[in-house]
């Protein structure tokens, strides 16, 4: 079985090439099967298949681990953690923040209890899920804080406090600025260097 190229969708009601698998069981052989970097990923019962991150994705994500590490060396900065989150999706975000030893066990997909903020780097294939589906998921799973780097879009968003299936507060910056993190976070990250 081919795996899918990066954009591919399959609604739960589809099965490709496994005629009369699930949903579920589709994802897991796609998992499986998926090269080395890739992120297979379960979003309001779609399956996502994400191609590794280029070189300018991964030294944000680097420079925004680097600044929490900073504020606060009792958080863990966990990249490549798949959270299952209460609408049945499997997410592996670019950036899970937690206390340290939050994801010590050797579980493939993680409960979202323990997550600080979730941060996701938009690319071209992922920018219209990390803006409208992973906003839901978030907020539904109760994350404190869901921040966006929107490349395509030169903007940072802060979405906090969630309620339902979005977040009250949504602030937007220009990349380049000073960017306030509310609480449990709470300190002003630099995205000069984004």
């Amino acid at each position: 079985m081919a795996l899918p190229v990066p954009g591919d969708e399959f609604p739960g009601d589809v099965a490709p090439d496994n005629e009369g698998a699930s949903v579920e069981q589709t994802f897991e052989l796609f998992s499986a099967l998926a090269p080395k970097g890739w992120r297979v990923e379960l979003i309001e019962g779609e399956i996502k298949v994400v191609p590794p991150a280029n070189g300018e994705h991964e030294e944000i994500v680097s420079e925004l681990s680097g600044q929490v590490r900073d504020h606060d060396k009792g958080l863990g900065r966990y990249t490549g953690i798949g959270l299952h989150l209460p609408d049945g999706s499997k997410v592996i975000p670019d950036l899970v923040i937690a206390p340290k030893g939050s994801y010590s066990d050797k579980q493939e997909w993680h409960a979202t209890a323990a997550v600080r903020l979730v941060a996701e780097v938009t690319a071209a294939s992922t920018a219209g899920r990390d803006r409208v589906q992973k906003i839901r998921g978030y907020a539904r799973a109760g994350i404190p804080v869901y921040l966006l780097i929107d490349r395509e879009a030169g903007e940072t968003v802060v979405c906090s406090e969630p309620v339902g299936d979005d977040y009250v507060h949504k602030a937007t910056h220009k990349l380049g600025t000073t960017v306030p993190l509310p609480a449990p976070l709470g300190f002003d990250l630099d995205t000069a260097e984004f």
